[in-house]
């Protein structure tokens, strides 16, 4: 197969989610396989909300379609279309990756939070025994805080605008880890060694700052989960602060290798991702 080109016998992954402008996984993934000769593509698949669990079964009745990419707003509605769902999603409660076995049943697992974890530890942070405030308890950031509690941190500290999400989430995160010291309801993320935008705030312009980054310390490590820009607006305020950052792009590229794993493809490292990419904001 010539590099890039799709025929007949091409393996499909869906990227599901909408709106589909924002989507960045495909200009990683399709480069990736054209570069090592894999006869596969990456696909975004909008739908909405209400079309979504139709859209979804009928997808996975298709001969030629490996798995699925979940992405907003799907990742906690997915869970209940599954066969089989990993502990990180169960904890989660959402899913990113949809595996359909040779057998037809399908896989549900959860990505986000080890993309950032492993994202943030490679830029020196330390998580064991730190405090994490997680703003933001949909399906990432519910990830994120899973992933952060399974490294060690000592504290939660979780915040949503529907305050039953932040609450299910401590409960879900109490029932495995009775050690975590969590707490709900508020987004001041002063005392925190590590502070996490896990929400859409930033997605469009004019969004308000997701917090007060002036009750942020200066040695906190700050990360960001949206990508429509690198360099968010609460980003350049937290840097601006003098706290070392995450932007959200690197959690997508961080979780790509296990995502290649789940899918059984070759793997990969984040850079050799990273210098295929043809990401441009």
């Amino acid at each position: 197969m010539a590099a890039g080109m799709i025929d007949g016998n091409t393996t499909l992954i869906a990227h599901l989610g909408y709106p589909t402008a924002s989507f960045k996984a495909p200009l990683i993934y399709n480069p990736y396989f054209a570069s090592i000769g894999v006869n596969a593509v990456v696909v975004p698949m909008g739908a909405q909300a209400d079309a979504y669990p139709e859209v979804f079964a009928a997808l996975f009745r298709l001969t030629n379609i490996r798995g699925a990419l979940v992405t907003m707003p799907h990742k906690v509605s997915t869970l209940a279309m599954l066969d089989e769902v990993s502990t990180a999603a169960r904890i989660a409660g959402a899913c990113n990756a949809v595996l359909r076995r040779p057998d037809g049943r399908l896989v549900g697992d959860m990505f986000d939070g080890e993309g950032f974890v492993r994202g943030i530890r490679r830029k020196g942070c330390e998580i064991a025994g730190r405090r994490a405030l997680v703003v933001g308890a949909g399906g990432v950031g519910s990830a994120i805080a899973a992933s952060l509690a399974a490294a060690g941190v000592a504290g939660l500290g979780l915040h949503d605008v529907d305050g039953r999400s932040a609450s299910a989430l401590a409960e879900r995160l109490g029932a495995h880890y009775r050690q975590l010291s969590l707490s709900v309801g508020t987004n001041d993320p002063a005392g925190y060694d590590i502070v996490v935008n896990a929400t859409p705030i930033g997605m469009s312009e004019g969004d308000p700052l997701p917090m007060d980054v002036s009750r942020i310390a200066p040695d906190a490590f700050v990360g960001e989960v949206v990508m429509k820009q690198e360099v968010t607006p609460f980003l350049a305020a937290a840097r601006a602060r003098g706290c070392a950052t995450q932007p959200g792009i690197d959690m997508l590229f961080e979780q790509i290798p296990a995502y290649l794993e789940f899918f059984g493809f070759p793997t990969t490292t984040a850079e050799v991702l990273r210098s295929l990419a043809r990401i441009a904001y």
